[in-house]
C-alpha cells in the first residue's frame, strides 16, 4: 500500500463521518417535526374539545327548561373568581335546577406529567365528585363585565352584576420534544349568556 491508498482511505472515511452525520442530522429533524406537528394537532385537538363544552356550559348559565325554576336571571351566577365560577343552569334540560362549578386545580394534581405547568381543569354539576380531564390546561382566566362593559375588580362580591366575561385559556402538550411544549392560546372575548341579559 502507498501513500495515496493511505490518504484515499482516510478522505473516504471523512467524507462518510459528515454524510453519516447529515444523515443523523436530517433524520432528528424530521423526527422533531413530526413530533412538533403530531403534538400541536393534539393541542389544537384539546383546545377544541375544551372551547366547545365551556361555550356550551356557560351560554346556558340561567337556563331552565322550565323558566319559574330561576325566574331572575341576576341571581344565576353564585360565585365567581379569576379561575373559577359556580352558577346555575339546567345541564341536562330536565327543569330541575343544578349547580355547575368550573375551576382550575393546581399543578400538584397531575405529577405523573413530564409537563410541569399543566393542570386539571375541574367541572363539577351537583355534588358530584369532581371530575376533570388531563387535556394540558396550563391557564384558565375569567374576566367578568358589567351592563356598561366596566371590567369587575376582584373579590366580586356582588355576582349578580356580572354581564358578561372573557375566558382566556393556554393548552400545552403534555410531552415534550427536547423539553419544548406545544403551545396554543385562546380568548373569547365578551361572552354572554343569554339568560343573563334577561333582566
Amino acid at each position: 500500500m502507498g501513500f495515496s491508498t493511505l490518504l484515499d482511505i482516510l478522505g473516504s472515511s471523512l467524507i462518510g463521518g459528515i454524510l453519516l452525520m447529515i444523515l443523523f442530522s436530517v433524520q432528528d429533524t424530521t423526527v422533531k417535526n413530526t413530533y412538533n406537528y403530531g403534538g400541536e394537532l393534539i393541542v389544537q385537538q384539546n383546545l377544541v374539545e375544551v372551547v366547545q363544552l365551556l361555550e356550551h356550559d356557560f351560554k346556558k348559565i340561567g337556563y331552565c327548561k322550565d323558566w319559574t325554576q330561576i325566574p331572575d336571571p341576576s341571581v344565576s351566577i353564585i360565585s365567581a373568581d379569576t379561575s373559577s365560577i359556580r352558577f346555575l343552569t339546567d345541564h341536562n334540560d330536565d327543569g330541575i335546577v343544578d349547580t355547575l362549578r368550573y375551576y382550575l386545580g393546581p399543578t400538584s394534581a397531575l405529577t405523573a406529567t413530564p409537563n410541569p405547568r399543566d393542570r386539571m381543569l375541574y367541572r363539577v354539576i351537583n355534588s358530584q365528585t369532581p371530575g376533570g380531564s388531563n387535556l394540558g390546561v396550563t391557564r384558565f382566566r375569567l374576566k367578568y363585565f358589567n351592563a356598561l362593559g366596566a371590567e369587575l375588580s376582584f373579590p366580586i362580591t356582588n355576582p349578580g352584576q356580572i354581564y358578561t366575561m372573557e375566558i382566556n385559556i393556554n393548552i400545552e402538550s403534555t410531552i415534550a420534544y427536547n423539553n419544548e411544549f406545544s403551545t396554543i392560546y385562546w380568548r373569547q372575548i365578551r361572552l354572554a349568556a343569554r339568560n343573563l341579559r334577561n333582566r
